[in-house]
């Protein structure tokens, strides 16, 4: 029987920013721009009252909250508070899988130190973590991946959830299917118009049924709706894509300028998959015009793209077809998939342009 955690930060980088600053403790915080254009990264739970959440313009949070404060963000602090919590994680067990710098999957079925109980070490860690950075966590205790992140968010900020064997199908029954980690909002639209609201009504659904209005995450739903997650934690998560975006202060309206920014973009993302040992054959090119309609472009190389001189020709070939944007643009962004680890050299796709694969999605 496995023990498994997921511990999550409590409002990690606004938190981080009440610590160092005693000044902005008890009061509502966002991490972010607070330009026109910015956006809000993290926000305290002060401010979360007032239903600022993360990926909400900052022009919408201050219009919410008139006393908001916005901090800049500091990621270099982050990521130090994120490696003490880390080395924290590994002192119960080597099974630690990193979600992002604030939150993570943990194996403590036999831990390196401590009780054979997971909600003994959850609180043991909780604690441990308080005591070295002055943050509190969330913690969920279940015998699932799926079980344990969400009971890890019931009771924010600083909870313990614990989910036994016992209680397992129980829960998933409850729980709203808004609830479900991979379902997001127009996944849980449509579920509510074909009448599945909760875990036992998705239950009630042969898989055949769910793939056949969900494609293939319908057996992905059927497995959790049937308690049956049995995915390990794994330490070394393999990463399917490398990629970076911009947000403008001032909308782009040239090829020019796109062009310029499509440069910088690749160089950014071949940077990243040469420090991350990967090069990739599946290149994204993500356009949101100031009317915040978002299109993504999509190719798939035959052999794998390398240099961020070939990355920006195939941006830019994606941006003219089938036609370059007629609104101006807010935000690009470039993402590499298919990744492949680059121990075998290939050689270099050069152009012209193939298109092995091509597509225009709009969202």
């Amino acid at each position: 029987m496995r023990r498994i955690l997921h511990v999550d930060m409590d409002a990690f980088y606004a938190s981080i920013e009440q610590r160092d600053d005693p000044s902005l403790r008890g009061r509502p915080v966002v991490v972010g721009g607070s330009s026109r254009r910015g956006v809000v990264a993290a926000a305290s739970y002060e401010a979360r009252k007032f239903g600022i959440h993360s990926a909400m313009p900052s022009a919408e949070a201050a219009r919410r909250c008139p006393e908001l404060i916005f901090c800049r963000a500091r990621f270099d602090v982050y990521r130090a508070v994120s490696r003490q919590i880390r080395e924290i994680f590994h002192r119960y067990t080597d099974l630690v899988e990193p979600l992002s710098l604030d939150e993570a999957y943990l194996d403590v079925t036999e831990p390196k130190q401590g009780p054979p109980s997971g909600t003994l070490l959850a609180r043991a860690i909780k604690a441990e973590i308080q005591d070295t950075t002055g943050l509190t966590a969330s913690a969920g205790v279940a015998g699932s991946k799926f079980i344990a992140k969400v009971a890890s968010g019931w009771e924010k900020p600083n909870g313990l959830t614990v989910i036994t064997p016992d209680e397992a199908p129980g829960f998933i029954a409850r729980l709203p299917v808004e609830e479900f980690h991979g379902i997001g909002p127009v996944t849980a639209r449509k579920m509510n118009k074909l009448g599945i609201d909760t875990g036992a009504d998705l239950r009630e659904w042969s898989k055949e049924a769910l793939v056949q209005h969900f494609g293939k995450r319908g057996r992905y739903f059927h497995r959790l709706a049937h308690n049956n997650d049995t995915r390990p934690v794994r330490p070394h998560r393999e990463r399917k894509s490398v990629g970076a975006e911009r947000t403008f202060s001032d909308d782009l309206t040239t090829r020019t300028a796109m062009s310029d920014e499509l440069r910088r973009l690749a160089d950014k993302v071949s940077d990243r998959m040469e420090k991350a040992g990967v090069w990739g054959r599946t290149v994204t090119l993500k356009l949101r015009t100031n009317q915040f309609e978002t299109t993504t472009r999509q190719s798939t190389r035959p052999r794998p793209v390398r240099t961020a001189e070939t990355l920006h020709s195939i941006a830019l070939r994606l941006l003219d077809t089938p036609a370059p944007p007629e609104r101006p643009l807010r935000l690009l962004g470039i993402t590499v998939g298919s990744l492949l680890r680059n121990e075998t050299p290939a050689r270099q796709l050069v152009l012209p342009f193939d298109d092995h694969h091509l597509s225009n999605t709009r969202t």
